[in-house]
């Protein structure tokens, strides 16, 4: 990583960059999907058409729409969309932010020296409410393509190494929930029952003054 470099967009540092991801001015909000949705619960097909205006509308979609749930990523599936593409906005544990998309990802396997595991909270747009704490590998190396089909590869650690994994779960069909002890999954959607309805007011609310 570049000394000084604080953002990130697409894997390649930039000299700045507004707060919110350009993409998220020209989107609508979309409604996300919550578990139990059978879109979640399957892998989603691969992408094989780029540089069209219709994906190019759907990441400007996926951008607003996690913005204004306040997340830092966002699977196709999350909006009902049965593709395989994510968008992020997240930070890593130093502080650099990381920005972009992704189509057809696959993480790499690590290497055997390599295989930190790190336990943090984590929730989901899609879990709304609840954060549980779930392992993952410290650093993660991933790969796919841009909305125009050329190569992305993206190398990660930390807070931004457990989002990339999150979201390519969302694309397998793996929600966060999924991969906790059976006790963790129910406790995990017992909160939710409890606080779904008010995370759901308050992005409708956020919906509302942007649309205003």
């Amino acid at each position: 990583m570049p000394d000084g470099a604080s953002v990130f967009v697409q894997g390649e540092p930039v000299d700045s960059f507004p707060e919110f991801a350009p993409e998220a001015r020209r989107g609508t909000v979309r409604r996300i999907t919550v578990v139990g949705e059978e879109v979640l619960h399957r892998p989603c097909q691969p992408a094989t058409e780029f540089g069209t205006a219709e994906l190019t509308q759907l990441i400007d979609d996926m951008f607003t729409t996690m913005y204004l749930a306040e997340g830092v990523g966002l699977a196709a599936n999350q909006i009902g969309v049965d593709l395989r593409l994510f968008v992020y906005d997240c930070p890593d544990d130093d502080d650099v932010r990381h920005v972009g998309h992704v189509l057809n990802p696959v993480v790499e396997p690590l290497p055997e020296n390599d295989r930190t595991l790190i336990i943090d909270n984590e929730g989901c747009l899609s879990v709304p409410g609840p954060h549980m704490e779930l392992a993952r590998p410290e650093t993660t190396r991933l790969r796919g393509v841009d909305k125009d089909g050329a190569e992305v590869t993206l190398e990660a650690s930390g807070y931004f190494a457990r989002c990339l994994r999150h979201e390519t779960d969302h694309l397998n069909g793996w929600l966060y929930i999924d991969r906790l002890s059976k006790r963790d999954r129910k406790k995990a959607l017992r909160e939710m029952e409890r606080m779904q309805e008010d995370v759901l007011a308050r992005r409708a609310e956020r919906a509302e003054e942007f649309e205003g």
